[in-house]
């Protein structure tokens, strides 16, 4: 590589002299394909320590950078052992990130590297977001917590296996308390246009099955969330992905956030990869479902960024001058609302855990041909995220988001 095309761009961590390597895309992309070792090396090395904080942005800790240098070198390592696609990283605290990187390809097919700006798929942490909807609607007025699932979505009567008496609440549904079964019975519920999923949600009601009455539970259920999402729109009167737009995305300037990715999006998408335990990759299924996932919408229909996500977990904390809850909603969202155990459980929405007296919140995701996950602090506003493009790989996204915070002494 000759050093005329080799460009060396400084970054700011609060001060600290930390360096990116930038290289010109003819030098790492992959022949017809697949890239190859040489180029996966390159671009996976030289993006450690991507896009750090701006020089007049908030201050990185000294004291944090060798946990970060390592935190980067390592998930490099991964990808690079991985030899599939990318990840993006972001650590943020009040919705402003302190530092981010970037690693691998968002599109190795085409030779375009990850980058912070990279759009991805988060999975299941679109309940979280169909969770805060469900909040602002209460704070408004238009539903409660304890407002039955059935008076917005009466169809439910037609549950198979019902308990006598089931009547699972708004919250229930919210908290995975409602003792629905994870998947309905309907043969392509999953498949089907983004425009048409609330007539897969109507579909699948009568093919769904309750677990176990209501409350006595923690039984994840995908439809449960789907359904939670077609009674919002129903109590708003006003499309669910609208409500997103409108009550969460455009207050919190989620500008690389959205259910259908358009022109405008459309070049910062990253390819997505399922790749099996047999080292098969499939491009195509990621690919279809662009177009649409059938039901699957208010529970995994969500695409975003990591500053994007990182300004979502601030509205939830109502930090950084971000609050998309009052403080008594605020409490219930990130409260445990399982009967399991009281520290560590699910609240609404959100996963809730506590290690060695610290309380995080957050949510894994999980689609075809990408992973994600999100953890943040509320009572310091450190949050993480990580956002992939393929299925499996050496880096567990969800323990890499709680190790770091874990590691991380705030004042």
């Amino acid at each position: 590589m000759s050093m005329d095309r080799v460009n060396w761009m400084s970054g700011s961590a609060g001060g600290a002299g930390w360096y990116r390597r930038s290289v010109s895309r003819r030098d790492v992309r992959p022949a017809r394909g697949a890239p190859t070792a040489m180029a996966m090396n390159i671009v996976v090395v030289l993006q450690l320590l991507v896009g750090c904080a701006a020089p007049d942005g908030p201050r990185l800790p000294d004291e944090w950078l060798p946990a970060l240098e390592t935190f980067g070198e390592t998930i490099a390592a991964d990808v690079e052992e991985d030899g599939v696609g990318g990840i993006t990283v972001a650590l943020a605290r009040d919705g402003e990130v302190l530092w981010s990187g970037a690693y691998g390809w968002a599109d190795p097919e085409a030779g375009v590297p990850a980058t912070r700006e990279t759009i991805y798929r988060t999975g299941s942490i679109s309940k979280s977001v169909t969770a805060v909807l469900m909040a602002i609607l209460a704070d408004a007025g238009m539903v409660t917590l304890e407002t039955p699932l059935a008076d917005l979505v009466p169809e439910i009567e037609e549950f198979q296996e019902r308990p006598e008496g089931a009547d699972p609440s708004l919250r229930q549904v919210a908290s995975h308390t409602a003792g629905f079964a994870r998947e309905p019975g309907l043969p392509g519920a999953a498949n089907g246009p983004i425009e048409g999923w609330t007539a897969r949600i109507l579909e699948s009601i009568p093919t769904t099955r309750y677990r176990t009455p209501p409350g006595m539970e923690y039984s994840y259920s995908n439809i449960g969330f789907g359904i939670l999402g077609f009674g919002l729109e129903r109590a708003a009167g006003e499309s669910f992905m609208e409500q997103v737009e409108a009550r969460i995305f455009e207050p919190l300037k989620m500008t690389g956030s959205t259910f259908v990715i358009g022109d405008a999006l459309l070049l910062r998408l990253s390819r997505g990869h399922a790749n099996g335990r047999d080292g098969q990759v499939n491009t195509e299924q990621p690919a279809l479902e662009h177009a649409g996932r059938g039901y699957k919408v208010p529970n995994g229909g969500v695409y975003s960024t990591v500053d994007d996500m990182a300004a979502f977990a601030a509205g939830v904390m109502g930090r950084g001058g971000r609050s998309l809850l009052s403080d008594a909603m605020r409490a219930e969202v990130l409260s445990v609302q399982t009967p399991e155990d009281p520290e560590s459980g699910y609240g609404l929405g959100f996963s809730i855990s506590t290690v060695d007296g610290r309380v995080f919140a957050g949510h894994g995701g999980s689609v075809s041909g990408y992973t994600a996950h999100l953890l943040f602090e509320p009572a310091t506003g450190l949050t993480a995220v990580l956002l992939r493009n393929y299925n499996r790989g050496r880096t567990n996204l969800g323990r890499a988001a709680r190790e770091l915070l874990v590691g991380l002494s705030v004042n």
